[in-house]
């Protein structure tokens, strides 16, 4: 039988990954342009600034909104749009080098919906958890509770790839607990901010919504863990 020549060796990259990683890096751009003058006028250069407190997350918005019982949408946003601005471009670039190579890993089993639903959504519990633990001035912002996220649907592939073979399912979380041990050490080290909880939390959340969003949802999640 021939073989077909033109099917490419590497599988492509979901469309809807590719996406959020063009809107990060692209928002950069824009930002790293206004800085050099080249785009908008004198006020480019505090156009990240007006962003962070546009779209940014922090304790207090939340709070004020749980205390006054109003949910405007210019805060509601927040819950998503902190994840598509940065502290820098390496802030930037960092973070969608991971949603590439996990989106890609994820999206391949995982729907487009079902994948982009995983980003986001961990994106807003990681937000919600991070508001309603601490009452602090300090900005949320970057894609990483996204990007937890994914690690927690690719945890979860991981889980039931071993749970299929008889192995121990333990290994699975050696990613997670790894990246958690480097983040705490670099705190303990250097001093920080309390954004691991957020990416803690998006984690957890990218993890429990694989049961539901995986191919076959959680009722072939349930046929699977009773065969064993």
């Amino acid at each position: 039988m021939q073989e077909d020549t033109n099917v490419s060796p590497i599988n492509p990259l979901p469309p809807v990954v590719a996406a959020l990683f063009i809107m990060m890096i692209g928002i950069e751009v824009v930002f790293a342009l206004g800085a050099r003058g080249i785009i908008g006028d004198s006020n480019a250069l505090g156009w990240r600034v007006v962003a962070v407190e546009t779209y940014g997350f922090n304790g207090q918005i939340l709070d004020w909104m749980l205390v006054n019982g109003v949910y405007p949408v210019e805060h509601l946003i927040r819950f998503v749009s902190f994840l598509f601005v940065h502290a820098s471009f390496t802030h930037a670039m960092f973070a969608g080098i991971m949603v590439l190579a996990l989106g890609k890993m994820v999206g391949e089993v995982f729907s487009p919906i079902a994948t982009l639903a995983i980003f986001l959504l961990s994106g807003i519990f990681g937000a919600a958890a991070y508001g309603y633990v601490l009452n602090e001035p300090h900005w949320l912002i970057g894609g990483f509770p996204g990007v937890y996220g994914l690690i927690g649907a690719f945890t979860f592939l991981q889980w039931i790839h071993l749970r299929v073979l008889g192995k121990s399912q333990r290994r699975a979380f050696s990613l997670i607990g790894a990246l958690m041990g480097i983040q705490l050490l670099f705190g303990v080290l250097f001093g920080g901010s309390y954004d691991w909880l957020a990416d803690a939390a998006g984690f957890a959340a990218g993890f429990c919504l694989s049961f539901f969003v995986c191919p076959g949802g959680w009722r072939k999640i349930q046929d699977l863990l009773r065969r064993k």
